[in-house]
């Protein structure tokens, strides 16, 4: 038979012989910290934004009789879209506490 092809995977290669090594990364926790802050920053942003859309189609659902009810699912729908942009930051910004505490664990 032929030779079997040898695959590369992300962290494992083959050597010469034919036998797997694995490969270590580092890990940029500056980077990542960095990365993480922005996604807070995002996920805040588009809290404050869902919930001001949301506000607004209440004041439209007042206004408007006629049309109330599409409104007031705008709204709902806004608000779902508000607390999961808020869920989000909060996620992120654990995310970033983890990148911050392992950053200074490796400078020890």
């Amino acid at each position: 038979m032929a030779e079997e092809k040898k695959h590369h995977h992300l962290f494992h290669r083959h050597n010469k012989d034919g036998e797997e090594e694995v490969v270590a990364t580092e890990v940029d926790y500056e980077k990542k910290e960095k990365q993480h802050k922005h996604l807070e920053q995002l996920g805040g942003l588009g809290a404050i934004a869902a919930g001001a859309y949301a506000l607004h189609e209440k004041h439209k659902a007042k206004k408007d009789p006629e049309n109330a009810h599409g409104h007031r699912t705008k709204q709902e729908i806004a608000t779902a879209a508000a607390a999961g942009a808020a869920v989000f930051a909060l996620h992120e910004h654990h995310e970033k506490k983890d990148a911050k505490k392992q950053q200074a664990g490796d400078d020890c």
